[in-house]
């Protein structure tokens, strides 16, 4: 099951339906936001395959505390909380500082590229693109936790200030400045690319 496979079903009657024991109707949640959560969580951990076990993690966990769910509060956010506390609990107890390249891999296709991206032309372009890529994912893997889960919930998955504050149980203003210390620090790390 998926969006495609329910048009016009809303996340409450998705979560009215599973606390009324439909499991397929969790499926449903989970398809619809399991790749988004990916994104977030490999972006958080650094590691594809914590970043599954966060994601599956995060649906057990939200499955069980479903009955806790404030009907007129948005899932994706109530979820997304869980799941940024797992990703960061998981990249707290990780002993190793992996880092991922940021590729078509597992951007989704609703992700827009960097403007500094150049699409590759020549072999050059290729390596470039590569190199930046790296460059990020150090950057990102270098930021303090909650300055990366600010960066991977407004730039790869695109929620608003409010969003993530109420993910991060934190104020607006606190998203914006880490917002903006996250920025700053990834726009110093990759100065070569802009220069170059």
């Amino acid at each position: 099951m998926n969006e495609k496979e329910t048009p016009g079903v809303t996340d409450e009657e998705l979560i009215r339906a599973s606390l009324g024991g439909d499991e397929q109707a969790f499926r449903g949640l989970m398809e619809r936001y399991k790749n988004r959560a990916y994104h977030v969580a490999v972006g958080i951990t650094g590691d594809p395959d914590d970043a599954l076990d966060v994601v599956q993690e995060a649906f057990v966990k939200a499955y069980y505390s479903l009955k806790e769910f404030r009907f007129g509060a948005n899932f994706y956010t109530w979820f997304y909380r869980l799941l940024v506390n797992q990703a960061i609990d998981r990249w707290r107890k990780s002993s190793r500082s992996q880092t991922v390249p940021l590729d078509e891999k597992w951007l989704s296709e609703e992700v827009s590229p960097p403007d500094s991206v150049v699409y590759p032309r020549t072999p050059e372009d290729l390596a470039r693109n590569r190199q930046l890529s790296e460059a990020l994912s150090r950057a990102i893997a270098d930021l303090p936790e909650y300055h990366r889960a600010v960066i991977m919930l407004r730039e790869v998955d695109g929620l608003a200030y409010e969003e993530i504050a109420k993910v991060l149980h934190c104020s607006v203003g606190t998203v914006m400045s880490r917002l903006h210390y996250a920025r700053a620090k990834l726009k110093e790390a990759l100065k070569g690319f802009r220069e170059g």
